[in-house]
């Protein structure tokens, strides 16, 4: 079934049609950085308010940046940056500025949902790549979010906004459609139920359709999602299932317009889908 890009991908700061950039009024008991601010300021609230001052969009801060961003004095914000740079959860760039450390890479990259999921798709998104040459993508659904774990890219491939670790409002995705379509009602319901950003014309920004969408993408088993995101990107998405039967991830190609026609990539993409899944659950003991 056919709706409307799977360009998937940037804004950590972007939640269901929220975008706050910067220097834009934060909504109420939000952070700079869009996240929530903690009603108690704890040791450990606060670190991971200086750590959720990083995003895709701002990788790089200065210690001003992240005191403002995290909503903290400059000294409070100092004296946790020098805690986490000596543990090596954050490191200094030659302008002086400050990133996320290999420490915290390192430690995130043992989350079985991301790490065993990961291995267990590479065999068939380069199947998928080869298909293509394009874009091959591996998501979840991470609340109203789709969240990327893995992505293969053509040299050439067209231009997306996504990237390993990123999110993207999951009813504007090839692979956020495929996830959502497979929640339980009532959480469906509740995503219905607020805003949904508008990226391009083709975007499904009405509750009405995107139900509509999702019992489509429910009854066929993948979806091509035409131009969402970007007017030059097409994608083809399917459901992943685990030993218990139930949807955790989903696999996608995104192409260029036209390049080729995306009801070509369907059994490709469902049937990489469903290997997946047969490999899952004949391993129910991986993630």
């Amino acid at each position: 079934m056919t709706t409307t890009d799977d360009g998937p991908a940037a804004a950590a700061t972007m939640r269901r049609g929220v975008h706050a950039p910067g220097g834009a009024k934060q909504p109420a008991g939000r952070t700079a950085s869009g996240s929530a601010r903690p009603a108690g300021r704890t040791v450990t609230s606060r670190v991971l308010s200086v750590l959720s001052a990083f995003s895709g969009e701002c990788p790089r801060l200065s210690l001003s940046d992240i005191s403002r961003r995290a909503s903290m004095p400059l000294t409070t914000a100092h004296r946790l940056v020098s805690e986490l740079m000596s543990w090596g959860a954050l490191e200094r760039d030659p302008d002086g500025r400050y990133q996320i450390g290999l420490r915290l890479w390192e430690v995130g990259a043992l989350a079985p949902r991301g790490l065993g999921l990961r291995e267990a798709a590479m065999p068939f998104l380069e199947d998928l790549y080869e298909v293509t040459h394009q874009h091959a993508q591996l998501a979840v659904l991470d609340g109203a979010d789709v969240l990327y774990l893995e992505r293969i890219s053509g040299r050439d491939a067209v231009g997306v906004r996504s990237r390993v670790g990123g999110r993207f409002p999951a009813h504007a995705t090839g692979v956020g459609l495929a996830l959502l379509a497979h929640t339980p009602p009532a959480t469906q319901e509740a995503y219905l139920a607020g805003p949904l950003a508008a990226f391009t014309d083709r975007t499904i920004a009405h509750p009405g359709r995107l139900r509509g969408v999702l019992a489509e993408v429910r009854r066929h088993g993948y979806v091509i999602s035409d131009r969402q995101v970007t007017l030059d990107a097409v994608s083809v998405a399917a459901p992943v299932r685990d030993a218990a039967d139930e949807v955790i991830a989903a696999l996608s190609v995104v192409v260029r317009v036209g390049e080729p026609q995306p009801g070509a990539l369907v059994p490709a993409v469902v049937g990489a889908a469903r290997g997946l899944s047969r490999w899952l659950q004949s391993h129910p003991e991986r993630p």
